[in-house]
């Protein structure tokens, strides 16, 4: 066995979409097994000039114009550092691979959580990693762990997936991603700031999930083009024991690209639409679908989202521009009095102006600033900045 140092570059991140230069890895050789052992540790320092918005943006926090709020908030945290490793063998001509990773973003801060585990041989994979839905190719590098919304979510979850030359089937679980079906709109309590009667649907009796998720994607490349374009196949249900039970179709597209348009710029863009698509819109406001009060009917909520940025090559590192805007469509639902509905989130929208650098490598630095809007249902609205910077030491 032996054991040495090895470059190798880890994309897990918006962030690492950002950091040009290579992280290193320790190599272990055992056999005829390959295993690289990597991560990083990263200080967040934040400002929130309005509302405080959690440890990541949560803009369901944001207080609506009229509303009472404290403003001024530091927030200093080590939570996205991380710690992971592959492993690479050779078996039935073919290649074994594994990954393990986890960060300590769990409980929204502060516990270690698994974020992949998963093997691959031969073209299948089985276990937790990203979504087959969502992609990287729309999504421009934040400093902020939450990533702007409006494309398709590249959030990681369990499941099955085969690949071959570009094109990518996988069974997904349903629950955690896609969301459950929504029996009112007030009352929730926002898992990342914790804050209850914010817009954000709550669960109804009975939601249930009983089938996985069907995704599908398709990658490809033209010289410095490179585009995708995904799919999903889902159904929400529930079942409210002795009462009433129903079930409805969900389904979503999503579009991305990303180009090198002259020598150190790059530009990226998407588009995300669904009905009953729920959490694999990024940001997406609402529930997948709700339960109309009166005819006890499941209906989907149809669901819209697009983000665009722009990359700029600069001394040491990149400046980056972007966009990104979530938004649903919840007239039905207010118009069939599902509670809390004229309060419900209805639109994200978020702006980010960063710069990130790496004066050495292995080591990077980055300041960022967000402007992050909320609106509800019944047309109010409200906004938040943040000023956030980082220092990220990788191994």
């Amino acid at each position: 066995m032996s054991i040495k140092k090895n470059a190798s570059i880890f994309t897990a991140s918006a962030l690492a979409l950002a950091v040009a230069g290579a992280a290193q890895a320790y190599t272990i050789e055992a056999g005829d097994t390959t295993a690289n052992i990597y991560g990083y540790a990263k200080l967040d320092l934040i400002y929130d000039v309005d509302d405080k918005l959690g440890n990541a943006v949560s803009r369901p926090a944001i207080s609506l114009s009229g509303e009472p709020s404290s403003t001024g908030h530091t927030t200093m945290h080590a939570y996205q550092s991380r710690l992971g490793f592959t492993t690479a063998t050779p078996a039935g001509g073919s290649e074994l691979k594994t990954m393990i990773e986890g960060d300590f973003y769990g409980g929204g801060g502060g516990t270690f959580r698994l974020r992949h585990a998963y093997g691959e041989w031969n073209g299948l994979l089985a276990g937790q990693t990203w979504t087959n839905f969502g992609g990287f190719l729309a999504m421009h590098p934040t400093i902020d762990f939450t990533p702007a919304p409006g494309i398709g979510n590249a959030a990681r979850q369990a499941q099955l997936r085969y690949t071959v030359d570009g094109f990518s089937v996988a069974l997904e679980d349903p629950d955690d991603l896609g969301g459950k079906v929504a029996g009112s709109f007030a009352g929730a309590t926002d898992p990342d700031s914790g804050i209850t009667g914010n817009g954000a649907p709550a669960a109804a009796s009975g939601a249930k999930t009983r089938l996985p998720d069907l995704t599908m994607r398709y990658q490809g490349a033209a010289g410095d083009f490179n585009y995708a374009a995904s799919a999903l196949l889902r159904q929400v249900r529930y079942d409210d024991v002795g009462v009433s039970s129903d079930s409805a179709t969900g389904w979503g597209l999503a579009l991305e690209a990303s180009a090198k348009v002259a020598e150190g710029v790059t530009i990226r863009g998407g588009v995300t639409h669904g009905d009953g698509i729920g959490g694999y819109l990024e940001g997406n406001p609402s529930a997948p679908a709700y339960i109309d009060p009166t005819t006890g009917s499941l209906e989907t909520i149809k669901a819209t989202g697009g983000a665009a940025s722009i990359t700029v090559a600069a001394g040491p590192g990149n400046m980056t521009l972007g966009y990104g805007i979530a938004t649903a469509d919840l007239d039905d639902a207010r118009d069939a009095s599902v509670p809390g509905a004229e309060g419900a989130n209805e639109t994200f929208e978020a702006v980010h102006l960063n710069y990130i650098w790496s004066p050495i490598r292995n080591v990077t630095y980055g300041v960022e600033v967000g402007y992050h809007t909320r609106e509800v249902a019944d047309g109010r609205d409200g906004d938040a900045v943040r000023l956030q910077g980082m220092v990220m030491y990788n191994f």
